[in-house]
């Protein structure tokens, strides 16, 4: 009869020890197809057992396939050929994970929130009172486009902010903008062509590279997309982000904007998804208003997120259909599930409908400014200040600083490294490399520390005298 050894098995169970041994031998061949195994009594007297594990492990197997039962005649080894399955070989290297971000003095490309700049407390009081008052609602799985009352709370903060009459149910809910990038490409067709900035964002076209759509990459002017180029690219969706274009911060005037809905309206295929980039944080005078808000015609497809009022890691991004396609989404792909937790759909409806949101917002408005000030105050006062002119420096959090040097975007981005500095060349966002913006660097401020900003400037004028 079968025996096996249940002396130092830890904290296994002794069914699934038993389970794994006759597994093992039938897979070793030590027990080939057909053979008919112990009855459970007599197994588990012999291997001193209960029979209730025996019973246990045969179940195990039995619901795996490797045996099988015969009415009042007990257990046996099924046949299978495990010559069809090539033997396991371990890879030679394992998968290489991505490094870990190296850590900078002061980094200059990040647009992450610092920690201490996150309203921990009070989205901490939110979520225990959501668990407390929400219990239902928390285990009910919400609607494609998300919890309707967030979905109120939303539209109240875009009419309030942004002057934008939207309803409710024109809004959905997404795990951030690049999942909702991908519904709108299944929405809105893999057969048509999408046209992106140039320069531009680059994981949108790293994005729409991925669905395999065609691309279009329309050169810019001082407004903003060119209507030519855009015209003879034969596109029929364009992203854009006309409030505040990254990374060069151009704004795009209102007639350029009618121009644009002038296009759209030209074929019923085409659309214009508008990236409200950084749209809250115009540091002087009021927010651009948003491209929809002037759209009649039922052609703008809104996109923002609170990744960027928030935090980059909370990864809560919605986009507002007109009503037509609305409706086609609703139609079409309904099936899809909302991809953002109810706890936090909960608690960030109450952050905004208590008026946190407006807080926190003027709150790091105000604090950006500051931000923005150390910094310019910073290189007036340094010798840097004579090789230097900035541009764009009046709305978002970035400006744009071109460095009067005869050294390579490439070399000062490695010199810059070498002193701890993180910058990265305007050049870099071109889908070819435009020679006419070498040594432009895009200078963003959210996340440095401002006690840092004196020594980093100090550091970025050495790049350019060692």
């Amino acid at each position: 009869m079968l025996t096996y050894s249940f002396e130092n098995i830890g904290h296994t169970p002794l069914y699934e020890h038993l389970y794994k041994c006759i597994k093992n031998d039938i897979m070793n061949g030590t027990l080939p197809a057909g053979t008919k195994l112990p009855s459970k009594r007599s197994f588990a007297s012999n291997l001193g057992v209960s029979a209730i594990t025996v019973e246990n492990a045969y179940a195990q197997l039995l619901s795996e396939g490797y045996i099988y039962s015969r009415p009042k005649k007990g257990y046996y080894v099924s046949t299978f050929s495990r010559s069809l399955l090539p033997p396991r070989a371990m890879p030679e290297t394992a998968v290489a994970l991505p490094e870990a971000r190296p850590v900078f003095f002061a980094d200059f490309s990040s647009n992450q929130t610092r920690p201490d700049n996150f309203p921990f407390s009070v989205w901490a009081k939110l979520m225990r009172e959501t668990m407390q008052e929400r219990n239902n609602e928390l285990m009910t799985k919400p609607p494609c486009g998300g919890i309707f009352e967030l979905r109120e709370a939303i539209a109240s903060h875009l009419k309030q902010f942004r002057d934008m009459q939207v309803q409710p149910e024109q809004i959905f809910v997404g795990a951030g903008t690049e999942y909702l990038y991908g519904l709108l490409v299944q929405l809105l067709g893999f057969d048509k062509v999408y046209a992106i900035e140039n320069p531009g964002y680059e994981k949108i076209a790293q994005i729409y590279e991925s669905y395999q759509v065609r691309r279009r990459f329309i050169d810019m002017d001082d407004c903003g997309i060119r209507m030519d180029r855009l015209e003879e690219s034969g596109a029929d969706v364009v992203h854009i982000s006309p409030s505040h274009h990254f990374p060069t911060g151009i704004i795009t005037p209102v007639s350029r904007r009618y121009e644009l809905l002038g296009w759209a309206a030209k074929s019923d295929s085409r659309y214009i998804i508008e990236d409200d980039y950084d749209s809250e944080f115009r540091l002087t005078g009021k927010p651009i208003p948003a491209l929809q808000s002037i759209d009649l015609m039922e052609k703008v497809i809104y996109i923002n997120t609170f990744s960027k009022s928030l935090t980059s890691t909370m990864r809560i991004s919605y986009m507002v259909l007109p009503p037509g396609l609305a409706q086609r989404f609703l139609e079409q792909m309904s099936f899809y599930s909302c991809t953002v937790s109810n706890f936090e759909q909960y608690a960030l409806m109450r952050f905004i409908r208590e008026g946190y949101l407006e807080k926190h917002i003027n709150r790091m408005r105000n604090y950006y400014h500051r931000q923005r000030d150390a910094l310019l105050d910073a290189i007036k006062k340094s010798p840097l200040s004579s090789r230097v002119t900035i541009t764009e420096e009046d709305s978002g959090l970035h400006f744009l600083m071109k460095i009067d040097t005869a050294l390579s975007d490439t070399e000062l981005m490695e010199k810059a490294r070498e002193k701890g500095l993180r910058l990265t060349a305007l050049s870099r966002y071109y889908h070819r490399t435009d020679s006419d913006v070498e040594h432009i660097f895009i200078i963003n401020y959210s996340y440095l520390k401002t006690e840092h900003i004196p020594e980093a400037i100090r550091r970025l004028y050495q790049c350019l005298t060692d």
